[in-house]
């Protein structure tokens, strides 16, 4: 190895650390009061009185919040507060009411801390949407539903647009929506429910020839309206009025999509694109209305109104407008997803998180320790080398992290599974090197030759390992929605975390160490014991003992029936609940368990409007009030007092579940084409099917246990995918090389040495991860318990699988004929 080279790649990884550790800071949100007035560069004194009136009017309930208190003073008093705060880069907006609305939003964006958490870490807001009544008047049922489920998928996409991660989004009543924001303040954002319930109703109108009124009271000529243009203030705030027929000359249906557009003097506005019909009816209006104005008018409000100079045949329009760069990507956001009709705000209030605090502790608890028994394992069977490990470990999570708080990603459970995951393909990468070494130092050669042959021989199989999961992950954020695509993200960015910390950082680490002398033994001499078992003559006895499982895990869930799918999939009953005294959540849940009640959610609300608090529990579909009546019987101090029982849809929607299957499926597709290509076909095959085992397996197991497929599931076979993948394919890189080596050996006897010389490190790959996971599952508490449960029985299944499941297969497909495997120089 080069000098100095260990100290080039020490310090590049310090300073992606540090850049890591910037972006996660402030880790907690800061008081908003206190961070805004340690912002004030000038006129402190001035800005402090400021903050006093603002102070009094959100006690006398004139304003929801402190930063829409100075807001609606300083619009009120035509105040441009960019004159306090001279740092902030806001000078070309010209409109100070903007201006002031943009700062604040800056401030209050800053104020918070860089790591977002879910609804089921944090909480967020509750708003429940209505569809008029009228509206509904002749659909049938099942009609009524699907304008629903349409209106809750063009909802989320709008919600996805805003930057908000990981919402939750179900049918509530009858015709009702309900909406769940992790991480989201209307007090601060009252703007945010608005922008959602927007029908956004898009029309080209064209304005009066020759007339132009004064003012709004004027009247109107026969056929036209007055309409105010919306942004066409200045800094006095004066208003523009026109005149514009009532029936539109083109609607928004005719809009194939619209996009943010920056002008010559970089003012933002909407372009539009029309479809084909579109293109052609906005030709011949043009075309009959030379020098007149055409009025762009959205949701009965007058944004621009362009002249006509010629024919326009390229089927584009553009909005025009004071905007904002947010505002032009939330108007254009809405535009490409309108709905059909407007929703009634009916109930907006803060909730806390799903996750029950005490849950939240144990399973953070849980979490340590499942890295201290992580950390202890590999300290005993590493000792230097291992704690070499746990340092690039400790940094791949910092990494992680820094690269989630910089794109503004949210963690939720399933981001704390592809997390978990991350860890466990990071100290994976590190045993194969290690185990390598180990491999180069028993035979004899010196501890700088073993650490770069140990490198140079894992490599590959680290690679490889990696770029497979990676492929699991990028289709899992193409095609995912919601939890799904969370995930996702999180594994692919851990995934370069883990190989950047794997091969720069642990190894600089341990080259710095070796170059200068500092250790003599990086790892000790112990191995397990070298092994010859002959593992494909056990393959009828595994197949068999497999299918007497799978078999007898059937008829254990099919006589449960649809019982099997928790609240996430069928929807079900919610109590909302008054109380004087507050009830444990996690006492809930042990109530519901002990009367059979099945799997509840139970979560605390306040309600904005009044401050009051209230109690509301998801159970399974009828069993709603039975539950109440357990609960006011048990908890009769509390004096538990009914106050509606609403019948609730699936916050999994059917697009989300069709998604993850097609997630799945794609990558199961994605992960054979990969190994076909990289090793050959017959490893691609075995690697599938081994992984289709492996979660068939063990959503039998779960569910067989009594438990039910619910959204944090989806989260943990995810996982159970990814770490199925990892594992086959470090035994299939073993056979590769081996088959090189071994010229003239048979293939049962290739395949055979591979899965022995590599069992060292299944075992003790599957012993830290299972131990960690073990941890989470008797420590932990809530749904860390059920996802624990799922990756325990994953890790068992996965590693039987990659030696008795994919290593049969690849045999089988050959036919112990290796002169048929591309790439083996068979002989």
């Amino acid at each position: 190895m080069r000098n100095g080279k260990s100290f080039y790649r020490i310090l590049l990884s310090l300073g992606i650390i540090l850049l890591a550790v910037q972006s996660i800071l402030p880790i907690h949100d800061r008081i908003p009061e206190q961070y805004l007035v340690s912002c004030v560069t000038h006129d402190r004194a001035v800005f402090e009185e400021l903050m006093r009136r603002a102070r009094e009017r959100v006690e006398f309930g004139q304003s929801k919040s402190l930063f829409l208190a100075i807001r609606d003073i300083a619009d009120a008093e035509k105040i441009d507060l960019s004159r306090f705060f001279k740092n902030r880069d806001v000078d070309d907006i010209k409109n100070f009411s903007e201006k002031n609305k943009i700062l604040l939003n800056i401030l209050l964006a800053d104020s918070k801390g860089k790591i977002k958490q879910g609804l089921d870490l944090k909480g967020g807001v509750s708003c429940v949407l209505k569809i008029d009544d009228s509206k509904f008047e002749n659909l049938e049922t099942s009609e009524k539903m699907e304008q629903l489920n349409k209106a809750i998928d063009i909802i989320r996409q709008r919600i996805d647009g805003l930057g908000v991660s990981e919402p939750l989004l179900r049918v509530f009543g009858k015709n009702c929506i309900e909406i769940q924001l992790p991480g989201i303040s209307t007090k601060d954002n009252p703007e945010i429910v608005d922008t959602i319930k927007k029908p956004a109703k898009l029309e080209f109108k064209l304005l009066h020839p020759t007339l132009m009124p004064k003012s709004k009271s004027e009247r109107a000529p026969i056929g036209y309206e007055v309409l105010m243009f919306e942004d066409d203030r200045g800094d006095n705030g004066e208003e523009t009025y026109a005149f514009v027929k009532k029936i539109p000359d083109m609607t928004g249906s005719m809009v194939k999509h619209a996009g943010v557009a920056v002008g010559q003097y970089g003012e933002y506005g909407i372009s539009l694109t029309m479809t084909e019909d579109g293109a052609r009816c906005f030709a011949k209006v043009t075309a009959a209305n030379i020098n007149r104005r055409l009025g762009i008018v959205l949701d009965g409000k007058l944004y621009s109104a362009p002249s006509i100079r010629s024919e326009i045949t390229d089927g584009r329009a553009s909005i025009s407008g004071k905007f904002s760069q947010r505002d032009a990507l939330e108007l254009s956001n809405i535009l490409n997803n309108p709905l059909e009709f407007e929703l009634k705000f009916v109930e907006l209030s803060e909730i806390g998180p799903s996750l029950a605090e005490d849950a939240r502790i144990s399973s953070l608890r849980a979490m340590l320790i499942g890295t201290a028994v992580v950390a202890t394992f590999m300290l005993i069977f590493y000792h230097a080398a291992g704690i070499i490990s746990l340092i690039a470990v400790t940094a791949n999570i910092v990494i992680v992290l820094g690269v989630m708080a910089t794109i503004g990603g949210t963690f939720t459970l399933p981001g704390i599974a592809a997390l978990v995951l991350t860890i466990g393909m990071a100290v994976d990468a590190n045993i194969l090197i290690f185990e390598r070494m180990r491999e180069e130092l028993l035979s004899g050669k010196p501890l700088k030759a073993a650490l770069a042959a140990g490198h140079e021989k894992a490599f590959s199989t680290v690679l490889d390992a990696n770029l497979t999961t990676l492929l699991t992950a990028v289709i899992l954020i193409y095609f995912g929605v919601g939890p799904v695509k969370g995930f996702g993200v999180i594994l692919a960015i851990g995934i370069f975390a883990t190989m950047f910390c794997t091969l720069v950082l642990s190894k600089g680490l341990l080259e710095f160490l070796v170059e200068k002398d500092l250790v003599k033994k990086l790892i000790p001499d112990f191995r397990i014991k070298p092994t010859s078992f002959d593992f494909l003559e056990y393959t009828k006895l595994t197949v068999g003992i497999y299918t007497i499982v799978a078999f007898t895990c059937i008829v254990i869930v099919a006589s449960r029936g649809f019982k099997i799918y928790g609240i996430d999939f069928t929807g079900g009953d919610e109590i909302t609940i008054t109380f004087e005294k507050k009830i444990p959540i996690n006492e809930i849940s042990k109530l519901a368990s002990e009367h059979g009640i099945g799997e509840v959610t139970s979560v605390y609300q306040r309600s904005i409007a009044d401050n009051s608090e209230i109690l509301r529990v998801q159970t399974p579909e009828g069993q709603g009030t039975k539950f109440f009546d357990h609960l006011s019987d048990h908890f009769q101090d509390s004096r538990p007092f009914l106050v509606r029982k609403t019948e609730i849809g699936a916050s999994v929607g059917q697009r989300i579940k069709l998604n993850a299957f097609i997630s799945v499926i794609l990558s199961m597709i994605g992960v054979m084409i990969y190994v076909a290509f990289r090793f050959e076909t017959g490893y691609g095959i075995g690697a599938v099917i081994s992984t289709i085992v492996d979660v068939a397996m063990t959503i039998l197991i779960y569910l067989a246990l009594g438990h039910q497929i619910s959204a944090s599931m989806i989260a943990s076979i995810l996982m159970v995918v990814g770490y199925a993948i990892n594992d086959t394919i470090i035994v299939f890189d073993r056979i590769r090389e081996e088959l090189k080596i071994n010229k003239t050996k048979a293939l049962k006897n290739v395949i055979n040495l591979s899965i022995n010389r590599t069992l060292s490190r299944t075992i003790l790959t599957s012993a830290s991860t299972f131990l960690a996971a073990l941890a989470l599952y008797v420590f932990g508490s809530g749904v860390v318990v059920d996802f624990a449960l799922v990756f325990s029985i994953g890790v068992i299944i996965g590693t039987f699988s990659s030696i008795f499941i994919a290593s049969p297969v690849f045999y089988a497909w050959h036919k112990n004929n290796r002169t048929t495997i591309i790439g083996s120089n068979a002989t």
